[in-house]
């Protein structure tokens, strides 16, 4: 059989709470709050690590980072996706191409687009052009569509170094 790429999906959701900062796909942007997590919270990294960690069958993000370990308080989610690539590296595959939606009601992605796909590319050790970062609102339907909290989900596909 010949080398094959893989792909994994995932998915992570934090209320709002605290005054912040508020950081996604590794880029503080503007908020007036942060969010609620035992790392910095940054649902797009925490998505992404997963979709990483399901392509490669890794398990999960709360197997290597529980949520109950004093060890990720306040860490910085793209230290955890930088150790999820070393995961990967370690099963002999590589990052090929990511595809992530951040899902908020009022939180500005637009403006921080292009810096969050510079940062993850730059944690991943890809070019730019293979990462992609979008949003979404809900139209004020249910949790996220009450600005209750971030949620974001994420493609990525490896493949055999």
């Amino acid at each position: 059989m010949s080398a094959a790429f893989r792909t994994g999906w995932g998915v992570d959701v934090h209320r709002f709470g605290g005054r912040g900062p508020l950081v996604l796909g590794g880029v503080e942007v503007a908020a007036d709050r942060g969010l609620v997590a035992t790392s910095d919270g940054d649902v797009a990294c925490h998505a992404l690590a997963d979709a990483l960690l399901g392509a490669a069958a890794l398990g999960d993000l709360g197997t290597h980072f529980p949520s109950d370990d004093p060890t990720w308080s306040g860490t910085a989610s793209t230290a955890i996706l930088a150790e999820v690539v070393s995961l990967l590296s370690g099963s002999r595959l590589v990052v090929d191409a990511v595809d992530v939606t951040i899902v908020c009601q009022t939180v500005p992605i637009a403006p921080h687009r292009e810096e969050m796909r510079l940062v993850l590319a730059g944690v991943l050790g890809v070019d730019v052009g293979r990462v992609s970062v979008k949003a979404t609102t809900t139209d004020g339907l249910g949790f996220l569509g009450r600005d209750e909290g971030i949620a974001a989900y994420a493609l990525a596909t490896v493949q055999p170094e």
